[in-house]
């Protein structure tokens, strides 16, 4: 099955051409919010790549209701476009690219896909604010976690390369998962046997790490301070929270690689938004590996965590007493790799982000049980 993924992040625009598991094509636009740039991509690769047996759209947040891959109609367009608010850097920009594929292949089934799809099941526990009942049953308010897509993924793949020697006794069952992934958004994930039971994103992809620019995790305090005794308006708030923190607020720049040469040049202030990005990097794995009372594999993905061995190697250095040791040789490989020592308990992997094979095996899945169902009614 020939399936046209369509990844719109916060970042940049993903288009892939997926044949089963195997990538056909690929094409990404880096400039977000160049709606003529990212218009024109999508006009190539359908004119180029087509035709297709199915689309499969990246979407961040599904909400309550939308906790699995679902065939997209214009109801649930409209469950989409209520939960805007919640994930306002992501869901306007999945909207867009959907419409306009909508239009352009009108006949072809589309399946939207959830990054907080994978969290949707994690113990209420883990899921659960300490807030009055009422609020959270009124508005739904709970942890959602994101993406779930890039975990998805990550954790199976993991799976496969540490194989049983990793915990237990079949084919990696039981195994702890930490899933790091890391890029211009960050989150971690834990995986317990193939199931999300922890994260650190919630209500919003606000919360926990720091990010490109995102602050992550603040005192709600520091919030209602601002807004009441500063007297910032809440929209000031929000846009800084979202877009004028994490390394870009600390550093002046969200790029990872830039915040390091300038950190190896004596910039003080990148130092510091190193320290601090790498300070909650440890501090959320070592309370995702507490989830699961035990830690058997690490994982870095994502864009930092694929391509920068700095930042994985200071992380594992503050986590040795969960048994991560990582070789500097090993280190500076490639994806999909095993970054480890030999002797280190826990076992580290590099892994590719690949949430396009992840939505067209959503895909296929969903719409091989939707022919399942209908010929059985």
């Amino acid at each position: 099955m020939r399936v046209l993924v369509v990844n719109a992040g916060s970042s940049s625009l993903k288009l892939s051409v997926m044949d089963d598991d195997e990538l056909q094509v690929e094409r990404e636009v880096t400039t977000p919010g160049n709606e003529q740039a990212e218009e024109e991509a999508i006009l190539e690769v359908i004119a180029s790549a087509g035709p297709f047996d199915a689309v499969g759209h990246r979407v961040v947040h599904g909400g309550t209701e939308l906790v699995e891959p679902v065939l997209i109609d214009d109801a649930v367009v409209e469950k989409l476009r209520a939960l805007t608010d919640l994930a306002p850097l992501h869901q306007p920009r999945s909207l867009k690219a959907l419409e306009l594929v909508r239009r352009l292949l009108p006949t072809t089934p589309a399946i939207a896909c959830f990054d907080t799809a994978f969290h949707a099941h994690i113990p209420p526990a883990a899921a659960t604010y300490a807030l009055p009942s009422e609020w959270r049953e009124r508005w739904d308010i709970r942890r959602f976690g994101f993406h779930g897509l890039s975990h998805a993924y990550a954790s199976e793949r993991a799976r496969e390369l540490a194989g049983a020697s990793a915990a237990g006794g079949g084919h990696g069952a039981g195994m702890r998962v930490v899933t790091c992934h890391l890029g211009a958004g960050a989150s971690l994930a834990a995986v317990k046997d193939g199931v999300s039971v922890d994260t650190t994103m919630g209500f919003t992809p606000l919360e926990g790490l720091m990010m490109a620019t995102r602050s992550g995790s603040v005192d709600p305090g520091l919030v209602l301070w601002l807004v009441d005794h500063v007297g910032l308006p809440a929209s000031e708030v929000s846009e800084a929270l979202e877009t004028r923190s994490g390394l870009l607020g600390m550093a002046g720049t969200a790029d990872m690689k830039a915040v390091l040469q300038a950190e190896s040049a004596g910039d003080v202030q990148a130092r510091l938004a190193l320290e601090v990005y790498v300070h909650r990097l440890r501090a959320g794995v070592a309370a995702m590996a507490a989830a699961m009372d035990g830690l058997d594999v690490l994982v870095f993905t994502g864009g930092v965590g694929e391509r920068s061995p700095a930042v994985r190697e200071r992380a594992a250095g503050g986590l040795s007493f969960l048994g991560v040791a990582i070789d500097p040789t090993a280190n500076v490989a490639e994806p999909d790799s095993e970054i480890g020592t030999v002797d280190a308990t826990v076992r580290t992997f590099v892994i590719a982000a690949r949430e396009d094979r992840q939505i067209a095996r959503d895909v296929r899945r969903t719409l091989r049980v939707g022919v399942a169902s209908g010929a059985g009614s």
